[in-house]
């Protein structure tokens, strides 16, 4: 380790020979695939490449040191590919639009509006003039009021009352 620390090539060659195999093995263990077990072993040669003089004999052997390295990037690797699997699938379930059938929202839209027409047909005069004046031409209370020449709280219980009978016209209750 000495000598590849030193920048001998040679020295680093016969240890990639011995340890390579190893560190593949470590890395196709963890992360089950050998695209990805050859690029974590090339990442792993590489940092021991640049890092030998990190090494301390006392700590354990040359080829404990490379198999954690392999192990620990291995398992960074699994981590990255499952956070951009996370990201991939939050951005599919963000961007996803609901299929739109533009004949068929047209129809149901058609059709909602003549009910809604046929139950407004069925309110007073007051109470229909004050529920379309409100939510379809959208005046306040107080405009409704001026208006139809009604009180505000005449105006606002004609609102109340039609839309409740509204809805329960609808079918909405």
């Amino acid at each position: 380790m000495d000598r590849v620390a030193g920048g001998d090539r040679a020295a680093f060659e016969s240890l990639y020979t011995e340890t390579a195999p190893l560190v593949h093995g470590t890395a196709i263990r963890v992360l089950r695939d050998p695209d990805l077990a050859a690029e974590v072993t090339q990442d792993v040669m590489i940092e021991v490449w640049r890092t030998a003089g990190a090494f301390d004999a006392v700590l354990g052997s040359v080829g404990a040191w490379i198999a954690t390295m392999a192990h620990r990037r291995s398992v960074d690797r699994v981590r990255s590919v499952q956070a951009q699997r996370n990201r991939d699938e939050l951005a599919a379930v963000r961007d996803y639009g609901r299929p739109y059938d533009d004949v068929f929202e047209a129809v149901e839209e058609n059709i909602e509006r003549a009910r809604v027409v046929q139950c407004l047909s069925t309110r007073t005069d007051l109470q229909r003039e004050a529920v379309v004046s409100a939510y379809y031409g959208g005046r306040t209370y107080r405009e409704v009021a001026q208006d139809s020449g009604a009180a505000l709280p005449t105006v606002k219980s004609r609102i109340r009352d039609g839309l409740n009978r509204l809805r329960h016209c609808l079918g909405v209750d």
